[in-house]
Parts: structure tokens; C-alpha cells; sequence
């Protein structure tokens, strides 16, 4: 019988080879067995004076052979070349990175050059430890790239590492990976397999944000949003970067707003924008958020969770528009659903940094 190559499935999809370690209560087990199991003898332990104490009693079975605290938004080349000179003074061969997005982007900046592997411990929802993907600024330039040499060997998740994690940071930071699995079903490389995974991020982190708002203690709660974080960096690993992280990596690095509150701000817009392009997509973001449409759903959760509303609240402007657009046009994704203007990101950066309805700020072009 003959084939119907117009209507068969074809992709090319590639899974990255990482060990994962999951549970409540376990990090300083599991990360002492990692040590044990990859022969490490020089570890350097990257982390921010603000966590240093939880990383000790993290690291408490291992030797360590420096701590480095000199950990900044962001990663700035200068940050980055202080950390690679401690991990030669001291011949590093493992690097240990327990934190947030920018502890694991420094631990990432330092692998590049240097070689060393890297096990990520993370204290947030960035998803950052799940990518090889590494990103640095120089000049207000953020430039990120792709090099297997950064994924870390592993990642030990233990939600009881976030319960210190303020709400509201909890939120965005959730969030940030909610954008993760949404900008993953058009991505460059969106596939059925990494599709898959986003839906279950969105579904999952849908569940779980609202949960640890109601009892920022509820293992539950920390649990699944943990998880669905893990999903969207897998899913984004895989799809690469859409109009959502390119738009959000030029405000980063260029206007140094923070990272996670950019992304949750940012997301409903770009939600907004592409969504009537992509129907297939929109219709399995409204079915994991289980709302009549995506946009819908995304909206009662961001009311639920009290999700940021404003980039004017981080210290955006609406003189840096211009400017953010004339470079944001530099870097817009191939295959975007939507063509993607300059009147369209003008519309769409006034609506964030406002905190305007979505679903009033774009028409058909």
C-alpha cells in the first residue's frame, strides 16, 4: 500500500544523557554517593553568600576543596573569569553548584573552558541544570550558545532545599518554567517528544504552583512544581529558544531585570501574540491549564498564584523600548508561528511593562 509521505511523522529529536536524583530529604546523601561514584577528588562548590549555609549542610559529606560565593545575575564575563581562575588554582575536577539559575549559569561558564563536570543541587525552579545551554553578558550583551560540555552529570533534586524560597519567588520562578514548556511547542526544534514533555510541565506546574501558594510547606506542592521544572528544561533543552527566551534574554542581560520575574511577566504577551498561529499548540495549552482557551488558562492561574504583573516593577523603562526591540529583532527565532514586527514587539513590550490586558494588545497585521 502505497505511503502517504505528506501526512507521515517526521523529526529528528535528541535526548541529552543526564543522571537524575529525586527525592524530599535526600540531597546530602545522594550527593555524596555522586561523589563517590564519579572519583572526584578536587571539588569546588559554587553557590551565593546567601545559601552558603544550606550548601554546607548539603556538602556536609564531602570534602571540599574551595566554596566560591561570588555569584552574579546573569553571569557577567568578568564574574565568570574569577570563577575559572579559582577552579584552576586549585585544579578543580568536579564542580558543585547548589542554588538558583545563576549559581548553575557560573558553574556552566566555568565548565566551558575548563572541562570539569559539573552536579547541579538546585534551590529553584529554573530548569537551568537540565540544559546545555550557557549564557554570559559583556557590554549589556547577553550571548548564549550550546555545548554539551556544560550539562551537568547530574541533578539532585530534593524539594525540601526550596522550602526557603519566599512565595512570590516560588511563583515566578515556577513560572519561568511554565515559559520554558510553552515556548517549547514552537520552538525551533519542537518535536512530538519534547511536545510531549512540555504539556506534562504545564499540566503539572498548573497543579502544583497553586498548591504551594495555599501551603508554601506542602511537600506536595514543592514536589510537583519541582518536577514540572525538570519537564520544561528537558522540553527546552530539546526545542531551543522561541520569541519567549529571546525576548527575555535581551532584557536580562541588556537592562539587568531579573530573570524569573521577566519571564513570568513576559509569557502571557507572547502566549497572546503566537497563539492564534499555532492552533494545534494553543489547543493542548488550554487542555493542560484546563481552561476554555490557552490564553484563558494561563490567566486564571497567574490570578490564582498572584503571578507578576509589570516589567516597570523591575526597573524597565519606557525609554529602553526602542532599544529593546532594535536588538530583540536581531535574534527573533526561525519558524516563529507569527511574523514578528517591530510595531508587533513595541505593542507587545508597552503591554508588559504596563501590565496591560493581553487580549487588548495586538491586532491582525
Amino acid at each position: 500500500m502505497p505511503q502517504d509521505n505528506k501526512t507521515s511523522l517526521v523529526f529528528d529529536h535528541v535526548t541529552l544523557g543526564q543522571r537524575v536524583l529525586f527525592g524530599f530529604g535526600r540531597a546530602r546523601s545522594n550527593l555524596a554517593d555522586e561523589v563517590a561514584r564519579l572519583k572526584a577528588r578536587r571539588i569546588m562548590v559554587i553557590v551565593s553568600e546567601r545559601e552558603r549555609s544550606l550548601a554546607e549542610e548539603v556538602a556536609a559529606e564531602v570534602d571540599v576543596a574551595v566554596w566560591h560565593t561570588d555569584v552574579a545575575m546573569h553571569v557577567p564575563v568578568e564574574t565568570a573569569e574569577a570563577a575559572r581562575a579559582v577552579a584552576r588554582e586549585v585544579e578543580a575536577d568536579l564542580l558543585v553548584c547548589i542554588g538558583g539559575g545563576s549559581t548553575t549559569g557560573l558553574a556552566k561558564a566555568v565548565a566551558l573552558t575548563g572541562g570539569q563536570r559539573v552536579v547541579a543541587v538546585p534551590t529553584t525552579y529554573a530548569g537551568s541544570e537540565a540544559t546545555n545551554v550557557w549564557g554570559l553578558t559583556e557590554g549589556k550583551r547577553k550571548t548564549t550558545g550550546v555545548d554539551d560540555s556544560v550539562l551537568p552529570v547530574t541533578v539532585i533534586y530534593d524539594a525540601r532545599l526550596t522550602l526557603s524560597l519566599p512565595v512570590d519567588m516560588s511563583v515566578a520562578s515556577g513560572l519561568n518554567g511554565l515559559a520554558h514548556c510553552v515556548d517549547s511547542l514552537w520552538a525551533p526544534r519542537a518535536d512530538p517528544i519534547n511536545a510531549a514533555m512540555a504539556v506534562e510541565g504545564i499540566r503539572v506546574l498548573g497543579e502544583g504552583l497553586p498548591l504551594l501558594v495555599d501551603e508554601p510547606g506542602s511537600v506536595t506542592g514543592r514536589d510537583r512544581v519541582l518536577y514540572g521544572a525538570y519537564l520544561s528544561a528537558v522540553a527546552f533543552a530539546s526545542a531551543g529558544s522561541g520569541l519567549h527566551h529571546k525576548i527575555c534574554h535581551v532584557l536580562g542581560g541588556t537592562f539587568d531585570l531579573p530573570h524569573a520575574q521577566t519571564h513570568a511577566t513576559v509569557l502571557p504577551y507572547v502566549l497572546e501574540f503566537n497563539a492564534p498561529y499555532a492552533p494545534a499548540a494553543e489547543a493542548r495549552i488550554a487542555q493542560a491549564l484546563g481552561g476554555c482557551d490557552a490564553s484563558a488558562g494561563l490567566a486564571e492561574l497567574r490570578e490564582r498564584i498572584s503571578a507578576p504583573q509589570r516589567l516597570a516593577d523591575y526597573g524597565f523603562r519606557r525609554s529602553d523600548i526602542p532599544t529593546a526591540v532594535d536588538i530583540i529583532q536581531q535574534h527573533v527565532p526561525e519558524g516563529n508561528p507569527r511574523p514578528v514586527s517591530e510595531m508587533a514587539l513595541t505593542r507587545l513590550l508597552h503591554a508588559a511593562l504596563d501590565g496591560s490586558d493581553p487580549r487588548d494588545t495586538f491586532t491582525e497585521e
